[in-house]
């Protein structure tokens, strides 16, 4: 009889990882996701690739970088399992082997997580072992025949449907199980019933209200506030942390005079504080979209310092996430008055879960990377020349000041315009400075000052508009660019976002129409 075909032990080989993933996302249902060996080398992949890649990652696919990123680790997982079926035979159980070793790379994975223990792997443990004998006894009853290992069913077996049949039954089952694993352990472990239950405490002093012209009129702009729902979001976080808010604590550490836990509770005999603030990623390139504004609920970090009694030599705060991440802020951006936060609510609600829910850092003029840590629980004072943060041990500079730069939101790339009278706009910012003035320029034509939409304060952007007679026909170009309140221009000098954002004048090409 003819070998058994290749493409059925391949299958075979992705059955039987589809069932250890299954079974142990099933049995990790009551570890929760930090037992999710999956996440944990998607994770272990995000922190390994280099930092340029990732960074091509942000700017390429935005908020899907993790949806991107879960499906390769996904393919990768199917190819080998398919090559590993391949090589399955009843007497050279090489392809289990195969499926033993991305066990223990997953177990591996596990064990780096941010307060994982030896028990988070048992889910991996039990979902390999099951992996090894589905591919076992795949081989035993469907494999090569008899004795002998070249010899096995071909594709006239009359059984060949059925043998079929029950690979692609163990394949679906073990997709089934491990969504519904997915989804049971998501709902078991999800915090939005606490979330939702949280009553946002109620700011001393409110925000000053913003007023109706800061949206310019008759051209359609992003909405000073950004929703919550629009929010952009760029973080490490592959599964987003679960945290509770009575679970919650907050460790003040370091070079201080007294060590501080705060518990979600005690943070109440702090005032509170509410500002509206304009948040910027690093990796936003130019004329990108990773910039919002919200309305910020929080406590002021000094505040929360001051009882610790900083040491004076101490210059850098290191903020860590429940889930590992860590950020490095300059002491004196967190207590130099420009209230900086540690924020529980965005736009009037507690913060969304993916935003970081229940506590997170917020700190107007600094790029998110080195400021913005989600589900913070951790505060280290330190040094800036004795410790290093996640994205500065792979080449962004250690302090990072938001630039001053400007976006054209209208009109859009290659768009056709009819003759007569249009309005272009876009936004501009320059955190904690403030922006004076927006200058517009048409093709290779003079700089014309644009109209700008009420300032609210220098911790925002300022929305502009520019009114323009569309008269000649053809292809134009828009160029845009900002002036800060220090005097100082926007840069023409065209660079990347690394190592500390980037720079250049944001240029939009479009058309007019013949008639």
């Amino acid at each position: 009889m003819a070998a058994a075909p290749s493409n059925e032990r391949m299958i075979a080989g992705v059955a039987a990882a589809s069932i250890s993933l299954g079974v142990a996302q099933l049995v990790g249902i009551p570890f929760g996701a930090r037992a999710d060996a999956r996440a944990a080398v998607g994770s272990m992949a995000v922190d390994l690739t280099p930092g340029p890649v990732k960074e091509w990652a942000i700017q390429t696919l935005g908020s899907l970088d993790k949806l991107f990123l879960s499906v390769v680790v996904l393919v990768a997982i199917a190819t080998i399992a398919a090559i590993a079926g391949s090589l399955e035979t009843r007497r050279r159980p090489v392809g289990s082997a195969a499926i033993v070793a991305a066990g223990v790379l997953g177990s591996l994975a596990v064990l780096a997580r941010q307060g994982a223990t030896a028990i988070d792997t048992i889910p991996t443990v039990v979902g390999t072992a099951c992996g090894v004998a589905v591919l076992r006894w795949l081989t035993r009853r469907f494999g090569p025949g008899g004795n002998d290992d070249e010899a096995g069913p071909d594709d006239d077996d009359p059984d060949a449907g059925r043998r079929r049949l029950v690979v692609i039954g163990l394949l679906g089952l073990g997709v089934v199980s491990g969504v519904a694993g997915a989804v049971i352990t998501r709902l078991v472990h999800s915090v939005a019933g606490d979330r939702n239950s949280l009553t946002l405490p109620r700011p001393r002093v409110s925000a000053p209200p913003i007023p109706a012209d800061v949206q310019p009129k008759g051209v359609v702009l992003p909405s000073f506030i950004t929703a919550s729902a629009d929010f952009y979001r760029v973080d490490t976080a592959l599964s987003i942390p679960q945290l509770s808010h009575a679970d919650w604590r907050l460790r003040i550490h370091g070079m201080v005079d007294r060590e501080i836990t705060y518990s979600f509770g005690q943070l109440a005999g702090f005032d509170v504080a509410e500002m509206v603030m304009t948040l910027t990623c690093v990796s936003n390139p130019v004329g990108g979209n990773l910039i919002s504004t919200g309305v910020w609920t929080g406590y002021r970090v000094a505040d929360l310092l001051a009882d610790a009694h900083v040491h004076p030599d101490a210059d850098m705060v290191l903020s860590t996430s429940i889930d590992g991440f860590t950020a490095g802020t300059p002491v004196e951006a967190l207590t130099d008055g420009r209230d900086a936060l540690l924020a529980v609510g965005l736009n009037g609600q507690p913060l969304p879960i993916a935003h970081g829910y229940p506590a997170r850092l917020v700190v107007p003029g600094l790029y998110g990377y080195v400021s913005a840590t989600k589900w913070v629980v951790d505060l280290e004072l330190t040094r800036f020349d004795k410790a290093q943060a996640y994205w500065t041990q792979m080449g962004w500079a250690p302090q990072a000041p938001i630039k001053t730069e400007s976006r054209i939101d209208v009109p859009k790339g290659g768009q056709t315009l009819p003759r007569g009278p249009v309005v272009f706009g876009g936004v501009a910012w320059a955190q904690n400075r403030g922006v004076r003035a927006v200058e517009v320029r048409i093709d290779d034509g003079g700089w014309q000052p644009a109209e700008l939409g009420a300032s609210y304060s220098n911790a925002t952007w300022r929305l502009w508009s520019f009114p323009w007679q569309a008269k000649s026909a053809g292809k134009h170009t828009i160029t845009v660019r900002a002036t800060d309140n220090t005097g100082a221009t926007q840069t023409a000098d065209r660079v990347g976002s690394v190592p500390d954002g980037a720079t250049g004048w944001h240029t939009v090409d479009f058309s007019v129409a013949e008639s």
